[in-house]
């Protein structure tokens, strides 16, 4: 299913594909998420595990029950998705059994001061109890690599599934537009949690540039999270701005669009660059990890983050010429279909799991135990 939950849709995909395999698969999880019911539908045993977004207080009893959940599965092999999964689970096992961690974007980047110190350290000193480091892009190990973490490491691109990402026509961006009462004009949209990380900020910034170049644009922000508040307040004194909030529908909303943005601020390798690509949306996005690896030159632009005026000059190249828009879109559509799809990277994992357990056999059944705390719009 289509979501801004980029962290989700990759560990599903791999959970789907293990599934498939004949594997047992385990997920530990917020019961309430939309991982939970996903990945239950796809097979796999979910159990209960309520853990927060960020480190707190909650981290001691955390760790004891996901200690507790992975005993009681007792699995060939654990893959730790995002910074609280990777800190409660490495915690926990400490090397006990075969580890893989996943940041989907390091705890450190989004830190300052102290906080980013200590989860520098952090890094370091849980290298020990990391088997196998996954990271999404080239950029990203380099990241890790340039903050002194140094474990066996995989640099596996996120994928994406080609049949259920179809390439969208004018007459889907027509239906698209007409489905959710948007007006027929030239229009930006922006699929994201609604935080510091994605730089929705950075894009409203610019886009007063942009309606001055442009004055029929409009902008779509899709997602939710703890910006929302102050990015509507400020969308509400913008023409042409909308707020969509939290939606499963993101495959409608790019289909809508005439070129899809990601400003983000950092990042491990953004999904919504494939999404967008996968439904033949031009991209416009920022110097991130990852992005340089995903995007090629004909499928869009690259801006350096928080180049404000960069930013606003190449959506306005966009929004002023559909055609080549269109042109970048059928371009990225067919890198996707080539290079980037969800059923290599599942497959890359699953050599990942086997070379930590010593065999290569491919037809090895193996019992995988996954955990993250993944918010519902967790990008």
């Amino acid at each position: 299913m289509p979501t801004v939950a980029g962290v989700a849709t990759t560990l599903l995909g791999y959970v789907t594909d293990q599934i498939e395999r004949g594997w047992t698969v385990t997920v530990a999880c917020p019961p309430d998420s939309w991982l939970a019911a996903a990945t239950t539908s796809a097979g796999a045993q979910v159990l209960s595990w309520p853990a927060t977004r960020e480190p707190g207080p909650r981290i001691v009893d955390e760790t004891v029950r996901l200690s507790r959940l992975v005993a009681s599965a007792n699995p060939d092999v654990v893959h730790l998705h995002s910074a609280k999964a990777g800190l409660a689970g490495r915690l926990a096992l400490r090397g006990d059994r075969p580890t893989v961690f996943q940041p989907h974007a390091w705890s450190f980047l989004a830190a300052t001061g102290t906080i980013r110190t200590a989860s520098v350290r952090w890094e370091r000193f849980a290298a020990r109890w990391t088997d196998g480091l996954v990271c999404v892009s080239d950029g990203e190990k380099a990241a890790g690599l340039a903050h002194g973490v140094r474990a066996r490491t995989w640099v596996i691109p996120n994928g994406i599934d080609c049949t259920a990402w179809t390439p969208a026509t004018g007459e889907d961006r027509a239906v698209a537009r007409s489905r959710h009462g948007l007006p027929d004009r030239p229009l930006a949209v922006c699929i994201g949690r609604l935080c510091t990380q994605k730089g929705q900020s950075d894009l409203l910034d610019a886009w007063h540039a942009v309606r001055r170049e442009v004055p029929e644009a409009g902008l779509v922000l899709v997602g939710d999270g703890p910006d929302r508040a102050r990015l509507q307040t400020r969308a509400d004194r913008m023409p042409g701005v909308l707020l969509a909030g939290e939606r499963t529908d993101v495959a409608d909303w790019l289909a809508a669009a005439n070129v899809v943005v990601v400003p983000s601020r950092w990042d491990g390798m953004a999904l919504v660059v494939l999404e967008a690509m996968a439904r033949a949306r031009s991209v416009v996005a920022t110097d991130v990890a990852g992005v340089l690896e995903t995007l090629p030159r004909h499928a869009g632009a690259v801006v350096a983050v928080g180049d404000r005026t960069a930013l606003a000059r190449e959506l306005v190249v966009r929004l002023r010429d559909g055609r080549r828009a269109d042109a970048e879109g059928a371009a990225g559509r067919k890198n996707v279909e080539t290079a980037q799809t969800k059923t290599a990277a599942a497959a890359a994992i699953v050599r990942v799991y086997q070379d930590l357990m010593g065999t290569r056999r491919p037809g090895r059944s193996l019992n995988a135990f996954a955990a993250a705390s993944t918010a519902p719009s967790e990008g």
